[in-house]
């Protein structure tokens, strides 16, 4: 069969690609912006990326068009397809009724942390032999591309609550029916989609209400908004972790794992901050539930080496370090600084943001944004493309923080302040207009000046 994607090179998109590709099918697709690093996982794995939506792509004769939901309405492309009656369907109901259908699926929902705890989970799992298949939006460094269709009954998944599709206004998460099911933590996001808190809430609930009796829902203890969706309804096994959880990780080295208060062993992970040691503990608690012993899970932890931006180092020039993550959303801003905070130590950290997510630009955030970003030594933020007073929203922080809506500007004025030994943290959801190699370039030139 040929399968045409539109939206191919979204993480998830991009990852479908490559598991219907594994699958035997032939495999094209298109986007607004085909680039690195998805356009280079497709080329590898054969699959032809075009730009843009022209309708002179139904030329190539797909036999389905999968549809992602970056695709609307006025899409020239899919307009064509409605108006001549062409199959199609959206990518979480073609991966829940091709690929994750009678295997053992696990999936990992939350507002933050899905794409670690996936890559963790499913890192776990291979360790132990299961040669699980996975989709992590984003690219663990262990296993070098975002999807694999594996060989074993086991598929780990990052459930995203985003909608399915314009068609199909579900969160994404309710066609994966797992047997595991990770409920990592629940704040308010995706304000261009959900009103407040309370309507992701329901959309959880409704992911609750699909699992089976012997499913296991492997919750965050300390999480109010979650606690609410559980009491809901729940009709599966229950595990907990963290505060009050029946599963705890120290948060003082050595971070000892307990079980019932009974010590279970010792985590030893690179990436740095509670937060992502809550994540393992998850990704623990889920792999035990198709067998893998905790100290087996632990071990493999030891030697898990992290994901492509996630405080991810992109270079050193000058004696100043340029570190990418995808950090978006005020809390994450808060515990990356955080994190990064325990790894350096009494380094000066430059945080340089670019406020890009769909509730970022809708201001939705912006009361919370000055205090998540108060651990950092110095701001830098973007203000290109936000129709808020974003400078405005950064008063609080004083001459400490610097707001522009020139990427070239902001790229010179934080080397112009830059130190030895600072790290330049650049926190943002998409490329931020290629800013990492900006830095790194000005750096360079700034050292072979003074040299």
């Amino acid at each position: 069969m040929h399968i045409h994607i539109l939206g191919i090179c979204g993480t998830f998109m991009g990852g479908l690609a490559q598991l219907a590709r594994a699958s035997g099918h032939r495999v094209s697709g298109c986007d607004a912006n085909v680039y690195p690093p998805m356009s280079d996982q497709l080329a590898e794995a054969g699959i032809a990326a075009i730009e843009g939506f022209g309708t002179d792509q139904l030329a190539l004769g797909a036999d389905l068009y999968v549809v992602g939901n970056v695709v609307t309405r006025g899409n020239p492309l899919m307009e064509a397809i409605l108006e001549r009656q062409l199959p199609f369907v959206s990518g979480p109901q073609w991966l829940a009724d091709n690929v994750l259908r009678g295997r053992h699926v696990l999936a990992v929902a939350g507002t933050h942390g899905k794409t670690t705890t996936t890559a963790m989970l499913a890192w776990i799992l291979a360790s132990a032999g299961l040669k699980p298949g996975y989709l992590v939006g984003g690219v663990p460094q262990d296993f070098g591309r975002s999807a694999a269709s594996g060989d074993g009954r086991t598929f780990v998944i990052e459930a995203d609550e985003y909608d399915t599709a314009f068609f199909d206004k579900r969160s994404k998460f309710v066609h994966y029916l797992p047997r595991t099911a990770v409920l990592n933590n629940l704040e308010f996001d995706h304000a261009d989609i959900f009103q407040d808190l309370a309507a992701i809430e329901t959309q959880f609930h409704h992911f609750v209400r699909t699992l089976a009796r012997p499913a296991r829902v492997v919750v965050n203890a300390g999480e109010p908004a979650l606690a609410r969706v559980l009491a809901r309804g729940c009709w599966s096994e229950k595990v907990s972790f963290g505060d009050g959880g029946e599963w705890q990780v120290g948060r003082d080295a050595p971070y000892r794992v307990t079980r019932g208060g009974q010590p279970v062993g010792e985590l030893e992970i690179a990436m740095p901050g509670q937060h992502n040691r809550l994540n393992a503990l998850a990704a623990i608690v889920a792999a035990e539930h198709v067998g893998v012993e905790p100290t087996a899970a632990l071990e493999a932890l030891r030697r898990f080496g992290g994901i492509k931006r996630r405080l991810e180092e992109r270079g050193t020039e000058d004696g100043v370090t340029v570190i990418d993550d995808f950090a978006h959303h005020p809390t994450a801003i808060r515990e990356t600084i955080a994190a990064l905070r325990a790894r350096r130590g009494a380094a000066r950290i430059v945080a340089i943001l670019e406020p890009r997510s769909n509730t970022m630009k809708l201001g939705a955030m912006k009361t919370a944004l000055a205090d998540s970003l108060a651990g950092a030594d110095r701001v830098f933020c973007y203000a290109g493309g936000v129709s808020w007073n974003v400078a405005e929203a950064m008063a609080s922080l004083g001459d400490r923080a610097a707001v522009t809506a020139s990427l070239a500007e902001l790229a010179d004025a934080a080397v112009a302040d830059a130190r030895a030994g600072d790290q330049l943290l650049v926190m943002s959801n998409g490329g931020f207009g290629g800013i990492h190699t900006m830095l790194l370039d000005r750096l360079r030139d700034r050292a072979r000046r003074a040299a």
